[in-house]
């Protein structure tokens, strides 16, 4: 019999024993190579031990970010989105003819830009020095959130949607013939290494099906939820990385409305408990978040999705960080503010660099597998500009596996850490940053009326009695003056 491979679904190379007298185990050997050879093309059968990731990064701004990753010396870089900033905005105005912000807001402050301006974005992106160092050493893949989608919180409405998905592909270097170039969406899945030691990342769009974030619709679509189901029930890896723009299991906007809102998993409830149920169904091991989006870093976990913790790291921003959007001086009450925050699902870390366990200021995601380790380790961490963690978890891989007791013995026992949802936190906790915020202000104004009083008292004590006695006729002389006039109009 032929020994036969298929390596791109309509090629096949043929070793015939009745041409050539090759034994069968040449045939595998020849298998073997073949393999080996054909690169990271969805699969690969390199070892991964090192990989970095990350988000928000505004091509027109400084990146001195790259040079920390590449000393990291990752062998796998994924987008998380925002890959730029491809969409433009007009400035903050709260009055005048066109009004971006306030109560009577009349435009809106994001628009499209044309596909030459995100190409010419893409390009200055990809041709950034440091970035350009980091893919000659490391496979690069990605997926992409709204401003590289193409408009600022966007969903399936956007019209500009296909264009945008292609200029993504170009920029991550697909090839022509992928699915990724046919499909509706730019989610993807890729395997790398050999048994016993496979990583599956699964890259979500949260962008392409997305209805409006109130509705709470779909964030996936039908298409890509079973495309998603086969990729879950599917065969076994030792870690399945599912890469999310958005945030999967913290959702502040329970916590920082009405505020400010940020998007996430949880504000599409149904969507997000979905999720939960198909990786507690398939009993699939190993699994773990990535996301960006919101312009700062923490971890996150919840230990009542399935059956072992389930623990979301979220990197952003490579370049947009919320702390680098108020004067340096601001900084601590940026930081303050982040320790303010009710969160329920906040990973306290000893390492944590701030006492909120969150990092404003730019940062990336790093994760490293010690597969030598008896038994084997991961620890994940958000690192600053410089390479340093600033928070990070470091567990066994058997911690994520599904553990004997079902979910109603778990729930009156103790492991249950992280398994309350913001939402469900007593209403003077919930608000409380508005609470301080609302009542701060209020404080203000009154402290600032008192201080005019006082003014106002100590300049009437003060003032000369002879000046208040001509301010007195003056007065009375314009209010009689005023009178005869008003008398001769009518």
């Amino acid at each position: 019999m032929p020994c036969s491979l298929f390596s791109d679904g309509t090629q096949t190379l043929l070793v015939s024993p009745t041409r050539m007298a090759v034994p069968s185990v040449w045939c595998l050997l020849v298998l073997q190579l073949v393999v080996m050879a054909a690169g990271p093309c969805g699969a690969s059968v390199r070892v991964i031990s090192r990989i970095a990731f990350g988000s928000c990064a505004n091509q027109s701004a400084p990146q001195p970010i790259w040079n920390a990753i590449t000393d990291f010396d990752p062998q796998l870089f994924i987008w998380l989105g925002d890959n730029i900033y491809g969409d433009n905005k007009h400035p903050f105005k709260l009055f005048g003819k066109e009004r971006t912000i306030g109560p009577w807001k009349n435009v809106e402050r994001f628009f499209p830009a044309t596909e030459q301006e995100m190409r010419q974005r893409y390009e200055m992106a990809k041709n950034n020095q440091g970035y350009s160092k980091l893919r000659q050493r490391a496979q690069v893949i990605g997926t992409w959130d709204d401003h590289d989608y193409g408009l600022n919180d966007a969903g399936k409405e956007f019209s500009g949607k296909d264009t945008s998905q292609r200029l993504l592909l170009d920029f991550l270097d697909e090839a022509q013939e992928s699915p990724r170039r046919k499909q509706a969406g730019v989610y993807a899945s890729y395997l790398f290494g050999p048994t016993g030691k496979q990583v599956k990342v699964i890259l979500l769009d949260t962008r392409y099906h997305r209805d409006p974030v109130f509705s709470d619709g779909t964030i996936l679509g039908e298409a890509q939820w079973k495309w998603l189901e086969a990729e879950i029930k599917g065969p076994e890896s030792e870690v399945t990385i599912i890469a999310s723009s958005i945030q999967v299991i913290s959702n502040l906007s329970a916590t920082t409305g009405p505020m400010f809102y940020m998007e996430s998993w949880g504000r599409f409830p149904k969507e997000r408990q979905r999720l939960y149920k198909l990786i507690n169904d398939s009993k699939r091991h190993g699994v773990f978040f990535i996301s960006g989006d919101i312009h700062f870093g923490e971890i996150s976990r919840y230990d009542c999705g399935c059956q072992y913790p389930l623990y979301d790291i979220t990197a952003s921003g490579l370049t947009q960080a919320v702390e680098k959007a108020v004067p340096p001086p601001l900084a601590f009450v940026v930081r303050v503010v982040a320790w303010l925050t009710p969160s329920t699902m906040r990973v306290f870390a000893p390492i944590c660099r701030y006492r909120s366990c969150t990092y404003g200021q730019p940062n990336f995601g790093a994760i490293e597998i010690d597969w030598d380790a008896v038994p084997q380790r991961i620890k994940v961490e958000v690192r600053d500009e410089n390479g340093d963690p600033v928070t990070g978890v470091d567990f066994l891989l058997s911690e994520l596996h599904p553990r004997s007791m079902n979910m109603a013995d778990r729930e009156k026992g103790g492991y249950q850490q992280h398994c309350s949802l913001e939402i469900d936190l007593p209403w003077i906790l919930r608000y409380r940053l508005a609470f301080l915020f609302f009542g701060t202000i209020s404080v203000f104004v009154a402290a600032s009326a008192l201080l005019a009083y006082i003014i106002i008292s100590i300049s009437m004590k003060f003032i000369p009695k002879n000046i208040l006695c001509i301010l007195h006729a003056d007065w009375t002389i314009l209010s009689s003056q005023y009178t005869v006039l008003y008398l001769q109009h009518k």
